[in-house]
């Protein structure tokens, strides 16, 4: 064999090696000094049948599987974590703080093993209610591997319960740091958030500076967080500003248009206050002109227009708003007062029956997307999953082609 031939095989008989020991230890791992198999796990007719059950979704048949896997296969620390948070899912929550205890005494946990079993233990603790111990686990999973996104997570939850925002707000500083940059936009969405927080927490305290600078803060991090818009111009107006606080209240409707509605009632009273209640008017109308679909500006113009005893147009504009979203309670509650005061005058009232006929009314049409809790007023923080600004507007049928729609007359 020559010089050259040998050059060639010996860098291709490294590669072989190279592939064959990748392939060992993709398929193998070191258990007490001998190798484990680890397809022997997933061959687990036990282990198949409680995926299988997951999917499904039934807990008790789950968890009687993963424990029978557990029994044949007491070294894989996988299997016994997953059992240990199926009794945490069930609220047996004393039972998987025991396994995931146990797995903490086992001597030769890898370091990824280790920070695996305290978070989950961590977990087991916040959903019995221990936060002291829970926050305890996840500083330790963190000290484990500081940008282990889960613990930080966990830890934000936890501070936000006891309403420590200063702390949350810093925690998401390191989340936000360490998000991807397709999430970058919804990690400093929740900082506005918790922002926010602080600046009503700075208010309670008496410190209007201070509150001013989280608000602001807030609003340059989401250009849509509109609870930071509403507290920044209800504290300009206590000082005095009103010129500044409707400002900061306009600037809402083009922020957040769908949320607009939130600062009707503030500009109605402002307006009226500087001697231009007109410009509420316009403000609705504007609305209603880029968005045919909006049906809270026609009902917030409706009444205005029944405050001034134009109660025709107001009735008008309830009907409009209707054929947008006939699901809204408070249309037709607004349509029977509007029909009381017009002496339940025959043709309008045919014309209201018609336009409802096919209408399912809901008090809660506000929902998460993320855990589908219902509310009937918008939330800013899902009381059921925590998560911030997850709340939409549900439509059972989608609004009328803007076509339908006639056009709100001028004065």
């Amino acid at each position: 064999m020559t010089h050259e031939s040998l050059d060639l095989l010996v860098p291709l008989v490294a590669l072989l090696v190279g592939l064959a020991a990748g392939k060992a230890w993709e398929r193998y791992r070191l258990q007490d000094g001998t190798l484990v198999d680890r397809r022997k796990l997933q061959a687990s007719p036990h282990y198949l049948q409680g995926l299988n059950y997951l999917v499904a979704s039934p807990l008790d048949p789950a968890i009687e599987e993963f424990g029978r896997a557990a029994v044949l296969n007491e070294d894989m620390v996988d299997v016994h974590i997953v059992l240990g948070n199926l009794y945490r899912e069930k609220g047996q929550v004393g039972r998987a703080i025991q396994i995931h205890q146990q797995l903490l005494q086992r001597p030769r946990l890898t370091r990824h093993e280790h920070a695996s079993v305290l978070l989950c233990l961590g977990r087991d603790f916040r959903h019995g209610g221990f936060v002291d111990r829970a926050v305890d686990a996840f500083t330790e999973v963190l000290k484990i591997d500081p940008a282990n996104q889960p613990a930080l997570l966990n830890l934000e939850k936890l501070h936000e319960d006891q309403r420590q925002f200063a702390e949350a707000y810093r925690i998401r500083e390191r989340l936000t740091a360490l998000a991807a940059p397709d999430q970058q936009a919804r990690y400093r969405a929740i900082q506005a958030f918790l922002g926010n927080e602080l600046g009503m927490q700075a208010l309670q305290r008496g410190e209007r500076s201070e509150a001013k600078r989280c608000f602001a803060t807030a609003i340059d991090q989401h250009a849509p967080a509109v609870p930071a818009y509403l507290n920044l111009g209800d504290l300009q107006a206590r000082e005095g500003d009103l010129a500044g606080a409707v400002a900061t209240w306009e600037r809402v409707l083009e922020a957040a248009p769908d949320r607009a509605y939130l600062a009707f009632t503030r500009l109605r009273d402002a307006y009226a206050m500087r001697g231009t209640p007109e410009r509420y008017t316009e403000l609705c109308r504007g609305l209603i002109a880029r968005s045919p679909a909006d049906w809270r500006a026609r009902l917030a113009l409706a009444r205005h227009f029944d405050a001034a005893d134009r109660t025709v147009e107001a009735f008008d504009l309830v009907c409009d708003a209707l054929h947008v979203n006939p699901h809204a309670v408070l249309l037709h509650q607004h349509a029977w007062h509007l029909l009381s005061r017009l002496g339940f005058d025959p043709a309008l009232v045919e014309r209201y029956v018609e336009i409802s006929r096919d209408a399912v009314f809901y008090r809660d049409p506000h929902v998460c997307v993320r855990c589908h809790y219902r509310a009937t007023e918008l939330m800013w923080q899902c009381p059921h999953c925590r998560e911030w600004d997850s709340f939409v507007e549900e439509r059972l049928t989608p609004a009328r082609e803007e076509g339908l729609l006639r056009p709100v007359g001028q004065d």
